[in-house]
């Protein structure tokens, strides 16, 4: 038998859809109801791709890669088909961060590591390294570094290692 009740305290948008409303900390982990947390990014959220980016590049710089992958995602799903790889490694990299961060070192540099190889998939596929004057080159090398310092077992700080999309 199903509890009503249980199921209207459900998070869930107007069609049903789960929605997880929880809040979060600066590394995307869920904390207990009525904590207060990081404001999260608003979800389907069309920016032009230099919004993306300094958007993206101060969640990076305030510790918050998980809010930044999140911004990625947007730009992944709702720009043209030809750029979704570089938003999805770029996504990749953010999310390994967050990893990274979080202690998960296998998990870390493995979504480092595929990250770097989509960005590096998408720079030969177009020829461009610098799409919107994003650095792909030096954040592959800082992607494929970190990822091996965090297999090393080295600690890492999101805010310390965040990466500069542009150089």
């Amino acid at each position: 038998m199903t509890n009503a009740g249980a199921s209207d305290a459900r998070d869930r948008d107007p069609e049903g859809r789960a929605r997880n409303a929880r809040p979060r900390d600066g590394l995307g982990r869920p904390l207990p109801y009525g904590t207060e947390g990081v404001p999260r990014q608003p979800e389907g959220v069309a920016r032009q791709p230099q919004q993306t980016v300094a958007e993206a590049q101060a969640l990076l710089d305030a510790g918050k890669p998980f809010h930044a992958h999140e911004v990625f995602e947007d730009a992944w799903k709702s720009g043209p088909e030809e750029e979704r790889t570089l938003w999805r490694g770029l996504a990749q990299l953010a999310v390994g961060l967050t990893h990274a961060a979080r202690g998960n070192a296998v998990g870390g540099a493995r979504l480092l590591r595929r990250g770097a190889g989509a960005l590096a998939d998408w720079e030969a596929g177009q020829g461009e390294d610098r799409p919107y004057g994003i650095d792909l080159a030096g954040i592959g090398r800082w992607a494929r570094e970190l990822a091996g310092r965090v297999e090393s077992g080295e600690p890492v700080d999101a805010g310390d290692e965040a990466p500069r999309l542009r150089s």
